[in-house]
């Protein structure tokens, strides 16, 4: 679901990771038509980047 958002609504994904200043930058630099396309791809790079740290975290409470 989340890479549906950070393709249609990529500032909105930042928000949904915990991410608020990088969600409005994001927004900022989505508003221009120009912006759509890099917006997008931060979006999905970061949200990747969320679920490796996720992984991440239970690898090492399981770990522990």
């Amino acid at each position: 679901m989340r890479l549906i958002i950070a393709l249609v609504l990529p500032w909105l994904t930042f928000f949904t990771i915990g991410r608020p200043i990088a969600g409005i930058i994001c927004l900022i630099l989505q508003i221009t038509l120009i912006g759509w396309l890099p917006a997008t791809i931060w979006a999905v790079y970061a949200l990747s980047q969320f679920k490796t740290d996720q992984k991440i975290e239970r690898a090492l409470r399981q770990r522990a």
